[in-house]
């Protein structure tokens, strides 16, 4: 027990077991409307794009969570405008933004430096940059997005399976899925630190997917999915500690191994679950009793 305990005598150590958890749970919570908008690419590419962003905010010296930020927010409202004009698919809009702002970030620091340990912590995480402002940082954006979905239930959960009845129905959709973009790219970038641009993505699917093989209601979905990510994040770090392997990829490790004990312990009547919570989630959207519960 005594050698479990023993990296918590290290403040850095408690700060990024903190802010794993915290991050674990913020992206669990808005990984559920990335799973089920169908929008796990979105996650993936709005990662890289905000690399972008965090290798221009170095280089000029402005802050990287407010840098970073806007440029992450400004790719997604672009990735959305794109689609809206049907021109292309999303997917291929994410591929051509998100890749050439990440390529840009490369780019950039190839030209002008790399800025010491951020550019591997950016990519891969790391628990050793986490100061006690980070965890404010982290817990202020999930109080944040807690707040959204709690204010905003009936907008995300309408817009989210029904989109077309949704915006005739007097949903303000286009302002909804800018939100959610927001909380998103704000959720990406205050997780950074620890989980890296090449693996939020995954922090996003896996804990929503587990959830999402484990029932099919929407409410429980959202708590499960939060418990889950703050379960993969505070296990991961500690297991990244005593193993020495980067937290990053020990969280997401975690979570894939998780997912691995699920999906073979439901088996067949997971997956009916999640077909059944396809099937009837859209239509029940439409009744009072089902938006607020």
């Amino acid at each position: 027990m005594g050698e479990l305990l023993h990296p918590y005598e290290f403040e850095f150590f408690r700060n990024g077991v903190i802010v794993a958890t915290i991050a674990g749970a913020l992206c669990g919570l808005i990984g559920v409307f990335v799973v089920l908008k169908g929008m796990s690419y979105i996650g993936h590419g709005l990662s890289h794009a905000i690399f972008g962003g965090f290798a221009a905010s170095a280089l000029l010296g402005v802050n990287l969570f407010l840098g970073a930020g806007l440029w992450g927010f400004a790719s997604a409202l672009m990735i959305g405008g794109v689609t809206r004009r049907r021109a292309i698919g999303s997917d291929a809009a994410i591929g051509v933004i998100t890749t050439a702002s990440f390529a840009l970030g490369l780019a950039l620091f190839a030209v002008f430096g790399r800025a010491g340990r951020s550019f591997d912590a950016a990519l891969f995480g790391s628990i050793l940059g986490v100061s006690t402002g980070d965890v404010w940082v982290v817990a202020g954006v999930a109080a944040f997005a807690a707040a959204v979905v709690f204010l905003s239930y009936r907008s995300l959960l309408f817009a989210t399976f029904d989109p077309e009845v949704a915006e005739v129905s007097g949903v303000p959709t286009a302002r909804v899925d800018a939100l959610l973009m927001l909380v998103l790219a704000l959720s990406i970038v205050a997780t950074m630190q620890v989980l890296g641009v090449t693996l939020i993505a995954a922090t996003l699917v896996i804990p929503a997917t587990v959830a999402r093989m484990l029932t099919n209601s929407f409410g429980r979905m959202l708590v499960l999915a939060t418990a889950i990510g703050a379960l993969c994040g505070f296990a991961g770090m500690n297991l990244s500690y005593h193993l020495d392997v980067q937290s990053g990829p020990t969280i997401v490790l975690v979570g894939a191994t998780l997912f691995a004990v699920v999906f073979a312990a439901t088996g067949v009547r997971g997956r009916r679950r999640v077909a059944h919570f396809d099937d009837h989630a859209a239509p029940a959207v439409t009744s009072g009793p089902v938006l607020h519960g």
